[in-house]
């Protein structure tokens, strides 16, 4: 897990989020604090649990780009999960369990890779040999002669002028037969679910260590081959129980679990049909977040110390009217407020990755230039708050919509135009978007 102070997290944050300081300080406080616990003695460390976050606010706000981000900066396992998919009428739906099982898939893949870059120098090596066996084969048997054709000293000088060129590249369109090893093809058993969750078992590594294995030989050229070869060679090197271990340990100590549309999970009065779904969602999510054990493919893993955040809109219901006990176990509460006219106009201009230099990009693609004044970018803010206000607050993603309507002459004309440069002026939005604004009927339908 990577060491970054809450300021240094917070910083980072603001290059990609406009806003919402308080949610970030509060992630950046929960983050820093799971390096904290790292430091302390065994004993102390079991004590300290996690203080799992509840981000309230409405859509489009940053809720789930702030988890999104955080997951990235730290390096940490992490899973973004719905509640709602827990929750299907008819309470057919996922096991709550499975959230912890994905999140172990997650620390597997961050683990290997680790372990693939450790032993990548040496798998190359591995490679080269097995490629100059392929390229000059060892003669079944040697003549005693020095100057035999077939003595070991030619055939060692053979293999040195092979490496030679397969190192400066001379060789890869020399074609090379290679084996491969097809493993078992997966099966979908009865009372699975449409994810195994109900599996408690890893029924495909059994089934692979039961059937034959099925070896195929396939020709290829050596470039070809080297990558088959390099993969090959990873598994074998890479020692499994170590990464599975290790995985689980990663999950249990640093995981975060992002755990959004709470509200959705939130049982209406009268408590029928759906809504008592939703209320054995709640049940089943407690233990879960107060610490339970699950059984994985990989292990045991206590969920104790993972970190939660959930997230929520809470527009028509009230985080008060969770279980107490589930209420009891996110102790951090964070509002996140409506986003304004000027956070329009930093989300447009600021991040690195907004959309207007996105769409300017996509634009380049076909040789034409795009450019947005400052007097469109605040044209463009003012009626994605203007329609937000008049129709559904659908936050920040307002703006994409708005942009796509902007720009759809533009995008259908460039790949014809081939070169040339278009100024995004403030009379150039208000032409294309002032007459849909206006008309309360056509914006709902249209923006």
């Amino acid at each position: 897990m990577k060491n970054l102070t809450p300021r240094e997290i917070v910083a980072e944050l603001d290059r990609h989020i406009v806003g919402q300081t308080d949610a970030k300080r509060a992630v950046a406080i929960a983050v820093r604090n799971r390096w904290r616990r790292q430091q302390l003695g065994e004993e102390l460390r079991k004590e300290v649990a996690p203080k799992n976050i509840l981000m309230i606010g409405p859509t489009g706000v940053g809720k789930t780009e702030i988890a999104r981000r955080l997951a990235k900066l730290t390096g940490a396992p992490f899973i973004k999960v719905e509640a709602t998919k827990y929750t299907e009428v008819g309470y057919y739906g996922r096991d709550v369990e499975s959230m912890i099982r994905e999140l172990v898939e997650n620390a597997i893949g961050i683990v290997r890779e680790e372990e693939l870059a450790r032993v990548e120098e040496e798998a190359h090596r591995r490679v080269d040999d097995r490629l100059i066996d392929l390229l000059a084969p060892a003669p079944s048997t040697f003549d005693v002669g020095v100057d035999s054709t077939e003595s070991p000293e030619r055939y060692e000088r053979t293999r040195e002028k092979m490496r030679a060129m397969l190192v400066a590249g001379e060789l890869e369109n020399r074609m090379v037969e290679v084996s491969i090893e097809q493993k078992a093809q997966a099966i979908m058993l009865p009372g699975g679910g449409p994810g195994g969750d109900q599996l408690d078992f890893d029924f495909q590594g059994m089934l692979e260590k039961i059937m034959p294995k099925n070896v195929n030989r396939r020709e290829m050229t050596v470039a070809e081959a080297r990558k088959v070869l390099f993969d090959q060679e990873c598994e074998g090197l890479i020692n499994d129980d170590k990464v599975n271990i290790k995985a689980v340990e990663l999950a249990e100590n640093t995981g975060i679990i992002f755990v959004d549309e709470m509200d959705k999970v939130v049982a209406s009065e009268g408590g029928r049909g759906a809504d008592v779904s939703r209320q054995g969602v709640q049940r089943d999510l407690l233990p879960i977040v107060e610490g339970t054990t699950v059984q994985t493919r990989y292990g045991y893993i206590r969920t104790d110390h993972i970190l939660f955040v959930a997230a929520g809109a809470f527009h028509t219901t009230k985080p008060s009217e969770l279980m107490p006990e589930l209420q009891g176990r996110f102790p951090i509460r964070v509002e996140l407020s409506d986003l304004t006219k000027d956070d329009f106009v930093r989300i447009l201009s600021e991040p690195r990755n907004s959309l207007t230099r996105q769409y300017a990009a996509l634009m380049a693609t076909e040789g034409v230039t795009v450019e947005f004044n400052d007097d469109a970018v605040e044209a463009l803010a003012d009626y994605a708050f203007q329609v937000n206000q008049t129709t559904q607050n659908i936050g920040a993603r307002r703006l994409h919509t708005i942009i796509e309507r902007l720009l759809e002459e533009l995008s259908f004309e460039a790949a014809d135009m081939k070169t040339g440069r278009v100024e995004i002026n403030e009379a150039y939005v208000r032409q294309r978007l002032q007459a849909v604004v206006q008309d309360e009927d056509l914006s709902k339908f249209i923006l």
